[in-house]
C-alpha cells in the first residue's frame, strides 16, 4: 500500500500531513500515519483549526474547563490550538531526533489577522514558540511584504519558521533572502545555527485554479493546451531559485558556521479540478531535499496510485519557462495572479479564523456555569 510514498521518501521528499485534529492525536490515527505512511511532519493553519474545532470531537471537556475560567475567546483558541500542537510535536519527536531536527516537525501559524503587521508577527511568533514549548515546532508566517521583515526578525531570535502563502518566485527569492539575513542576525547574535531550521511553503494547486479559469475566458485552442501547465512550471522555478541561492557564496559562509537549508514545501498538493490525476502535484513535484505536505486524501490516492518515477523538477526548467512565457503571451498577468492570490489566501484564513472565534465564543456560552 505505501511502496510509493516510500518511493517518494526515498528520493528526498518529506511527507507532511496538511491536517490535525484532537481526534487525530487521542485515536491513534497520526502515529498509525507515522509508522505506516512515512508522514513524517504535520502542517495546521487557521481553516484546518476552524474545521477540526467546529466539528467538536474532542474539544468540549477543555472548552467547558475555560468557560468557566472566563477567558477570553481568543486565548480559549490559542490553549486549544497550541495543546493539539503540543501533542502532535511529542508523538512527532522520536521522528525528529532521528532526523537530527529535519522532520518531525508540526507547524503553528501567526494569527492571520496580524498578516500585514511586522510588529505584531514578530511578538506573536515569540508568544506561540513560548506556549507551544516543543523544539519540534514551525512557526509559521506569511511571506507578506510586512511578513519578510518578521521572518528575518523571527529567524535571527532562534525560533524555527515555516513561511507560508508564497505564490511568486520573486516573492519565494526575498523568502530566501529574509531567512539568510535571520541566520546572519542569529549567527552575530552568539546563537547555534544547527537548531534553526526552516521551510517555505510554495502554494501549488491555487496557480492552475486561477491561471485555468482565465485561459477558458481567453478561448483559444492555444490557450487551453496551456490548462493545467503553470502551477508546475511556478514551482518548478522555484527549486531553481532554490538550487541557486543555496549554492551561493552567502550560504556557503552560513553552512559552515552550521546553518541548515530552507527547504521548499508544496503547498496547497490536494487537485482542485477533477480533469486532473489526483496525484499531480505530487507525482510531478518530486526533487530532493523537498516537502510535500498533503491533505489525507492525497496521501491515501499517492499511496494507492501515485507514479514515482524519480526526479520529475530538476531538467524542466527551459519547459517551465517557456510554458511561462506562453501563459503571458495569451495575455494573463502573471504578477496580477500572484498578487490576487497572495491577497485571497490571508482573506481566508482571517475568514477562517473569524469563524473560528465566533463559533468558540458560541460554545463557550454555552457551557459558561450558571452564576
Amino acid at each position: 500500500m505505501t511502496d510509493a510514498l516510500k518511493r517518494l521518501s526515498d528520493e528526498g521528499v518529506a511527507i507532511w500531513l496538511d491536517d490535525l485534529s484532537r481526534k487525530r492525536i487521542t485515536s491513534g490515527n497520526l502515529a498509525e500515519l507515522i509508522d505506516q505512511s512515512h508522514v513524517v511532519g504535520v502542517t495546521t493553519n487557521p481553516s484546518i483549526f476552524q474545521k477540526a474545532i467546529s466539528g467538536g470531537d474532542g474539544y468540549e471537556a477543555q472548552l467547558a474547563d475555560l468557560a468557566a475560567r472566563k477567558v477570553t475567546v481568543d486565548e480559549a483558541i490559542r490553549m486549544i490550538t497550541t495543546a493539539d500542537v503540543r501533542d502532535a510535536a511529542d508523538i512527532l519527536r522520536p521522528v525528529f531526533d532521528a532526523t537530527d531536527g529535519q522532520d518531525g516537525r508540526v507547524s503553528i501559524e501567526v494569527d492571520p489577522r496580524l498578516a500585514h503587521n511586522t510588529a505584531a508577527t514578530v511578538a506573536e511568533a515569540k508568544q506561540l514558540a513560548w506556549l507551544v514549548d516543543r523544539p519540534n515546532t514551525l512557526i509559521k508566517i506569511p511571506a507578506t511584504k510586512a511578513g519578510l521583515p518578521a521572518i528575518a526578525d523571527v529567524i535571527g531570535k532562534g525560533i524555527s519558521v515555516n513561511v507560508t502563502l508564497i505564490f511568486s518566485l520573486e516573492r519565494y527569492r526575498a523568502v530566501m533572502d529574509a531567512y539568510l539575513t535571520g541566520l546572519e542576525q542569529a549567527k552575530a547574535a552568539g546563537l547555534d545555527l544547527s537548531l534553526i531550521h526552516s521551510v517555505a511553503s510554495f502554494f501549488v494547486s491555487r496557480v492552475d485554479t486561477e491561471i485555468d479559469k482565465r485561459l477558458d475566458a481567453v478561448g483559444t485552442d492555444e490557450a487551453k493546451a496551456l490548462r493545467g501547465k503553470a502551477a508546475l512550471a511556478n514551482a518548478r522555478l522555484a527549486y531553481q531559485a532554490y538550487e541557486e541561492v543555496f549554492s551561493s557564496d552567502r550560504w556557503a559562509a552560513l553552512e559552515k558556521a552550521g546553518a541548515n537549508k530552507q527547504r521548499p514545501l508544496w503547498a496547497s498538493t490536494g487537485v482542485k479540478d477533477p480533469a486532473y490525476k489526483d496525484t499531480l502535484y505530487v507525482d510531478d513535484l518530486v526533487a530532493p531535499n523537498t516537502v510535500n505536505t498533503m491533505p489525507e486524501a492525497t496521501l491515501e490516492a499517492t499511496a494507492d496510485h501515485g507514479r514515482i518515477t524519480g526526479d520529475t523538477v530538476r531538467g524542466t526548467y527551459e519547459q517551465a519557462k517557456a510554458e511561462l512565457d506562453a501563459i503571458a503571451k495569451a495575455g494573463i498577468s502573471y504578477d496580477e495572479v500572484v498578487q490576487l492570490l497572495e491577497d485571497e489566501g490571508v482573506d481566508k484564513f482571517e475568514q477562517s479564523w473569524n469563524d473560528l472565534l465566533k463559533s468558540t465564543e458560541a460554545e463557550l456560552k454555552r457551557l459558561a456555569p450558571e452564576a
